[in-house]
């Protein structure tokens, strides 16, 4: 199994908790690819890279096996904050399991802090201006209207594998709004569980990594019943 962690924003490819989670599997599940890419590009950039990405690690698995249960199971994508919100779009389009930790559901609002002028107005916008650079990243995207407006025309409406998705949150999240992500994805039949206090970064992830594979494992497993 691959297991892909998609970073958020102000991260990279040597994200803390893709770090900590790549070095537990190696411990004790080393049979299990830790794949974590660096995702420091426009959303539809992400997007393309994360579907490329997929495709090519279940090209290789059915290479290696013909067993439909190994292109189902074979790709899960853990996503932290904005990488939630790149995992929920990613599963809805092709249906593989994810895990959320404290996932961003309306980065066209939360990101609207890097600009003093409101998404809705950018159509207007010429092609200077919405090249216009309002943030860049600690990992090196440079944040643009355009980009606020693709998260605009890609708002997260609906979740269309429900089962196959399920989010960590932590009631002290001091970013984003952990109320609003359980009632939305609750809302739409995914597993929630709520964690009082704690942090948008989870900073106790190292602690939270053997439940984290229980569920990684319980999202799997359904695919595999379904086959035999």
């Amino acid at each position: 199994m691959n297991l892909i962690y998609i970073h958020g924003l102000d991260s990279d490819a040597n994200s803390t908790k893709g770090v900590l989670l790549e070095k537990y599997c190696q411990l004790h599940y080393p049979d299990i690819n830790v794949l974590r890419p660096d995702l420091n590009q426009t959303p539809a950039q992400v997007c393309e890279q994360l579907l490329s990405l997929i495709k090519a690690l279940n090209n290789s698995a059915d290479r290696k096996s013909a067993d439909k249960q190994t292109e189902l199971s074979n790709t899960v994508l853990i996503g932290s904050s904005l990488g939630g919100y790149f995992s929920t779009l990613i599963s809805n389009q092709i249906g593989c399991p994810v895990l959320l930790l404290n996932p961003s559901i309306q980065p066209h609002i939360t990101l609207q802090r890097f600009s003093n002028q409101p998404v809705s107005s950018q159509d207007n916008l010429n092609e200077l201006s919405t090249s216009k650079v309002l943030h860049t990243t600690a990992g090196g995207w440079s944040i643009t209207p355009a980009d606020l407006q693709w998260f605009a025309d890609n708002q997260l409406l609906s979740v269309n594998y429900p089962d196959k998705v399920a989010v960590l949150l932590k009631e002290g999240d001091e970013l984003l709004n952990s109320e609003l992500s359980k009632d939305f994805y609750q809302s739409k039949g995914a597993s929630v569980t709520v964690q009082v206090g704690g942090d948008h970064r989870f900073s106790d992830f190292d602690k939270q990594l053997p439940m984290v594979m229980n569920i990684l494992q319980s999202l799997v497993q359904p695919q595999i019943d379904d086959i035999i």
